[in-house]
């Protein structure tokens, strides 16, 4: 189940090393997955139902979601012109929070016997502790660090969002649903030069519907907004590619680092 991004490719790739057979089902916004898949099947939100017969016509018995897939898409789809499937799965989850949204298709995959599968196995290594560039936080930096990895732990705990931008101890920006990216630079153009960048995770985060990421995109926000850190949740954030994220992160000055989870 493929949204945008690098990481479906990626998915398919290990996927494929691992013995899977892999047919690509690619909503709006997906790279072209035609190298990485048997099979890629045009997919829709709103077109639940055509989903479903192609999981049952062909005895699909596992599922990987990978990528980005809008709030924004899901938030404003018209559930008047949705499938009668995708209504169900609505009605079922109650609520447009993704959280919800993910149990109802979780159940709706089991009931025709496809396993929702936990992507670590096919992203990766996950980022380490310490630094992964050539520049380390200062004493300053580093403060700002601790301080907004409390602040991005209590927001994805609250089903918020994963990163938060930090400016001398104020959190100036809390991602939401326009995301890491757009959050970055809505929070660098507050808080001005040195601002620091973390990402975090929800303790009970589910790694079935979202790897979280940073990556070359990522150090290029920030350096557009002059920010000077770019910290990740050590162990449960991905950097994709990461060398290439790093050199990115070496030309601009940004100090790119894994931080230990707090208890």
């Amino acid at each position: 189940m493929c949204g945008a991004g690098p990481l479906p490719a990626r998915m398919a790739q290990a996927a494929r090393r691992q013995g899977w057979r892999v047919w690509a089902f690619a909503f709006p916004g997906a790279d072209d997955l035609a190298p990485h898949a048997d099979r890629v099947v045009p997919s829709r939100i709103t077109e639940a139902a055509a989903v479903l017969a192609a999981l049952q016509a062909d005895g699909v018995s596992a599922a990987l979601f990978g990528g980005r897939f809008s709030m924004s898409e899901v938030l404003q789809a018209d559930a008047r012109t949705a499938d009668a499937t995708s209504r169900r799965i609505g009605e079922h989850a109650g609520s447009r929070v993704d959280a919800k949204l993910l149990e109802a298709i979780v159940a709706l995959f089991a009931s025709i016997g496809v396993e929702v599968l936990d992507q670590r196995p096919f992203v990766g290594d996950l980022a380490p502790a310490g630094p992964l560039g050539s520049r380390s936080p200062s004493d300053a930096e580093a403060a700002d660090v601790r301080r907004g990895l409390v602040a991005a732990r209590m927001a994805a705990d609250a089903g918020i969002g994963q990163t938060v931008v930090v400016r001398h101890g104020v959190v100036v920006a809390v991602e939401a649903v326009e995301g890491t990216t757009a959050a970055i630079g809505r929070g660098t153009s507050l808080a001005g030069p040195g601002a620091v960048v973390v990402k975090a995770v929800a303790r009970d985060h589910d790694y079935r519907f979202d790897t979280p990421t940073v990556g070359v995109e990522t150090v290029a926000a920030a350096a557009d907004g002059r920010a000077a850190v770019v910290a990740v949740e050590a162990g449960r954030v991905l950097v994709v590619d990461r060398e290439a994220t790093a050199r990115a992160a070496d030309a601009a000055g940004i100090a790119l680092v894994g931080v230990d989870a707090l208890a």
